[in-house]
């Protein structure tokens, strides 16, 4: 597995139980100014289903599917819940750990889909002596691993629909909106989130077959509401559609976590059911063998080049 002797998947972290999930909460908004009554909603999401997000659980069942395709020990940290990335970091040097690959569960490049991660890894790094070094593995938006996941769970949701509207069914992708500022500012020269999220559907659309119209949107907006964010929301789009079914694809997400089942499953089946749009939801990569097998053969890549240090700036924080 090339130069490194730990294979690291570093994710974002969600509640596993009904009293985690504000202090979950607080630890994700922390400085971004998002007010309370924001948080109180989102947290009543949480309870609503269970108190616990699917994020953990998935990331555990990924490590055992991927364990027999790589000859590493594997870590596991996240950013925002345990198990935490300095707690982790720190256990690998511990375990004497001198370069690991870092596997990220987000395949695309803007200040939260990477940048933060980079950010956090080195923060982590640095609170820990004698810490390995750490290479955050590309991209992968692309990677025919995602991509084919992706496809055969399009067309598995396609099947579900009936047949009468299934061969005009519409295929809506989406992903967690950002900060227009983020987006016009992701990557070397800007716009690379949006970018890679149209050509990873474009990619979809066409493996799936047929001509098939498709769309990308955006959910999940959780920032302050005077800040522009990337539109349109799904919900809005799927008042507006004219098509005689839907399948949602969440591109932007490799797992189930409470933005997918709540935003997605909930509010969009909702809005759906009421104006009588026929609607199906297609799975996340998850576990799919091509996502499995994928992520040992990005470990088995050169490595990738670093950023510069320009890519994707931090927004500006309020203090808090």
């Amino acid at each position: 597995m090339g130069n490194y002797d730990a294979l690291l998947v570093v994710s974002f972290g969600g509640p596993e139980k009904p009293d985690d999930v504000m202090p979950f909460l607080e630890n994700v908004v922390r400085g971004r100014g998002v007010p309370r009554e924001r948080l109180l909603e989102v947290e009543e999401h949480y309870q609503r289903l269970g108190g616990a997000s699917p994020i953990n659980d998935q990331c555990r069942d990924l490590i055992e599917a991927v364990r027999p395709t790589v000859d590493l020990p594997i870590y596991w940290g996240n950013r925002n819940w345990h198990p935490f990335l300095e707690d982790t970091v720190r256990r690998m040097a511990d375990d004497g750990v001198r370069r690991a690959a870092a596997f990220v569960t987000s395949a695309y490049g803007s200040y939260s889909a990477c940048r933060q991660y980079r950010d956090d890894i080195a923060r982590a790094r640095a609170a820990v002596e004698g810490a390995p070094e750490i290479v955050k593995l590309r991209h992968y938006f692309d990677h025919p691993g995602f991509l084919a996941a992706m496809t055969d769970h399009t067309r598995q949701a396609l099947d579900r629909l009936p047949a009468g509207v299934r061969e005009g069914a519409r295929l809506v992708f989406t992903a967690h909106s950002i900060p227009v500022s983020m987006a016009e500012t992701a990557g070397p020269e800007g716009g690379l989130y949006e970018a890679q999220l149209r050509r990873a559907a474009a990619l979809i659309t066409e493996a799936v077959g047929g001509d098939r119209a498709w769309d990308l949107v955006w959910q999940s907006r959780s920032g302050a509401p005077h800040i522009p964010w990337l539109e349109p929301d799904v919900c809005d789009h799927l008042e507006k559609i004219d098509a005689p079914a839907v399948v949602l694809v969440p591109i932007g997400f490799v797992s189930d976590h409470m933005e997918v089942v709540y935003d997605l499953d909930v509010e969009a089946a909702e809005t759906a059911e009421r104006i009588g749009l026929p609607l199906v939801r297609a799975a996340t990569a998850g576990v799919h063998p091509r996502f499995v097998s994928m992520v040992g053969e990005l470990v088995a890549e050169p490595e990738p080049l670093a950023c510069p240090a320009t890519c994707c700036p931090a927004p500006r924080r309020r203090p808090g």
